[in-house]
């Protein structure tokens, strides 16, 4: 058998390739953090920085999505950072979940935290204050836990990495042999690079279901194996995908048996041909069922248009494996290949049809997934998902552009390879004949020297053949730029992982606003908020108006006035005055308050609750007879 021996420059170009590929998963994870959470906290109640006159009954949170919470999963903290909630927390309503506090609260400064995990299975966690009475010094630090981040999230980070990598390198190495290369599956190297494909997918899926429980919970490397939380993630969504995704990889190590085993072995023929089908579709069942285990638990499986999404994430996912994975087996192809079976110039172009085939998907339904997750254009340049997006289509075009050099370089060596290797092949041919007849003539009375000239002259032939393909102009330049898309590659994988852990754009904007909303409402207000509002019951002395004063004006706790006037603008006393508040873009309310009646025309409520920040529908009733009686309402903002 003959040892292929790579060149050293060769060698030097594949040890590059792997340090960029380390460099860069290092770098990103250096600088993710904390992974980003995938459910924003949108409104709470208290809110943030707010000052109430009365202890509430509960403190309630309300997110982007839905969440899935645990005993400690809402927590409130007095003043001196002991807990005063009572029971477990509760979903209330859609995306709203709240837990109950304990009665005879004092004044102070109180903290929330909580820390859930998102329904597309990431951690969510943070903390903010409110005040009973009046603010004061607190000994909690109010940074929250720190699921999802440390040394845990770090660790769980790499493992989602190498989950993608070892899928597309075993769906797109595969698809690589039996679309494009069927000669590639009994060459050593390419065996190797899909079973390595296999295993990294194996341990990585592993190693995120032992890491799961610590990353959404405490993040301490302690309790990676603890048996109780390992115990829970199995009961939840991910775990369910994590377990699929290994019954499903002992289905694809079979799949690999038989490629690299008993299709090699047959013949060319109709058996091998019937072959090649049934193992192209127990292929594509298997890789598109290993690609919905992300589907059903991750981004597409929440939001906008789930029903849609999912089947769009796993063709995308099927078609970055076709084309990220096989071009790394023709990478391995290309260099590691024996020189007795060199990879042909018809096979890079099938495998080039291959991956314009796979760019035509990725455009359509990256361009699907980009709608679903920003929503606006500016989202682009406003949201970390959506700079983090530019980037990844930036690395994708330059992919294209120098697919195109390879192709070009792929063209050159299929017109030149077939009258380019037929005239050596003749010499050879003829040189090996001379030598075989001659060798017979010297050694036709010693079997064990014709033996050893027979070795000598194939790998004679073998390194001649060697030469011949290391020095074709357009096969070296094909194998230097499928290298660099290669490298491009690689970057673009360790972008496209961090994007999965980048909270998306319409979350990330939706948070803003909440933010944006909770910080005007805990700032002063200058004056109180008034409003004239005209109206007529249809009955006698039913005409007059009504006029609001709010103050300050924010959330939390106000002062109303009410007063009624003639049209001629004399104060009048009516029978009932009801006002309410309602904020129909969060479907809160309508919050009814009755105000006590003060003096001739004059009404008075005092702490008047307004939960949160917005464009607030504010309703007056006024009754002036028995029968008679009208609403009139008006919008403002408040906060």
């Amino acid at each position: 058998m003959t040892r292929t021996i790579t060149p050293k420059g060769q060698r030097s170009s594949l040890r590059i390739l792997v340090l960029l590929l380390l460099a860069v998963t290092g770098a990103l994870l250096a600088g993710a953090g904390p992974a980003a959470a995938h459910a924003a906290l949108t409104g709470s109640d208290p809110a943030q920085g707010v000052v109430v006159k009365q202890a509430p009954s509960q403190v309630s949170l309300t997110f982007s999505e839905k969440v899935a919470t645990n005993d400690d999963s809402l927590r409130v903290l007095d003043p001196r950072g002991k807990p005063v909630q009572s029971g477990k927390p509760a979903n209330v309503s859609g995306t709203t979940y709240a837990v109950r506090l304990r009665s005879g609260l004092g004044k102070g400064t109180y903290t929330v935290t909580y820390q859930v995990v998102s329904a597309d299975s990431h951690p969510v966690s943070g903390a903010y204050t409110f005040s009973i009475g009046a603010p004061s010094q607190t000994v909690v630090s109010g940074t929250g836990p720190v699921a999802g981040g440390g040394v845990v999230g770090a660790l769980y980070a790499f493992g989602r990495y190498a989950s993608y990598a070892g899928f597309i390198v075993l769906a797109g190495g595969a698809a690589f042999v039996l679309a494009c290369w069927q000669r590639g599956a009994g060459v050593r190297a390419l065996q190797r690079l899909v079973v390595g494909g296999w295993l990294t997918l194996t341990a990585a899926t592993l190693w995120l279901l032992l890491l799961r429980g610590s990353y959404t919970t405490s993040g301490k490397f302690a309790d990676v194996f603890d048996l109780g939380l390992l115990g829970q993630v199995l009961q939840t969504k991910t775990g369910a995908a994590l377990v699929s995704r290994l019954l499903l990889l002992a289905a694809a190590a079979l799949f690999i048996a038989v490629l690299f085993g008993a299709y090699t072995k047959r013949e060319e023929g109709q058996e091998k041909r019937d072959l090649t089908f049934g193992l192209a579709i127990g292929g594509v069942v298997v890789a598109a069922g290993l690609a919905t285990s992300w589907a059903m638990a991750e981004h597409a499986s929440v939001g906008l248009q789930p029903g849609i999404a999912m089947p769009v994430d796993v063709l995308h996912l099927l078609a970055v494996a076709a084309w990220l994975g096989g071009l790394t087996a023709l990478l391995v192809a290309l260099y590691r290949a024996p020189a007795e079976t060199p990879v042909e110039a018809a096979a890079v172009g099938r495998f080039s049809r291959v991956a314009f085939g796979s760019v035509l998907v990725l455009v359509a339904t990256g361009t699907y997934q980009s709608w679903r997750q920003l929503g606006s254009w500016s989202a682009f340049t406003d949201t970390r998902y959506g700079q983090l997006l530019l980037v990844k289509i930036g690395l994708v075009a330059l992919l294209v552009g120098i697919a195109s050099v390879s192709r070009r370089w792929t063209g050159r060596l299929a017109d030149t390879v077939a009258g380019a290797a037929d005239e050596p092949e003749r010499e050879r041919v003829a040189s090996g004949a001379a030598k075989q007849s001659a060798g017979k003539g010297r050694t036709s009375g010693d079997p064990r020297r014709a033996e050893q000239l027979a070795r000598q002259r194939a790998a004679m032939d073998a390194a001649r053949q060697k030469r011949l393909r290391d020095g074709d102009t357009n096969r070296f330049g094909l194998r230097r730029s499928v290298l660099v898309e290669a490298g491009v590659a690689v970057v673009l994988l360790a972008v496209t992982t961090w994007l999965t852990q980048t909270e998306p754009g319409r979350t990330e904007l939706d948070a803003k606003a909440a933010t944006s909303s909770a910080g005007s409402a805990a700032a002063p207000s200058n004056g109180a908020l008034t409003l004239d509002m005209p109206f007529d019951t249809g009955g006698t002395d039913g005409k007059g108006v009504v006029s609001i004063d709010l103050d300050p004006a924010r959330v939390g706790g106000n002062e109303m006035h009410v007063y009624v006037q003639r049209p001629g603008g004399r104060a009048f006393d009516i029978p009932e005055v009801k006002v309410s508040f309602t904020l129909e873009a969060k479907k809160i309310g309508p919050l009814p308050v009755t105000p006590d009646h003060i003096t001739t025309g004059h009404w008075s409520a005092s702490g008047v609750q307004i939960p949160m920040a917005g464009d607030w529908k504010i309703a007056v009733t006024v009754r002036t007879s028995d029968i008679d009686q009208a609403t009139v309402s008006k919008n403002a903002q408040i906060g």
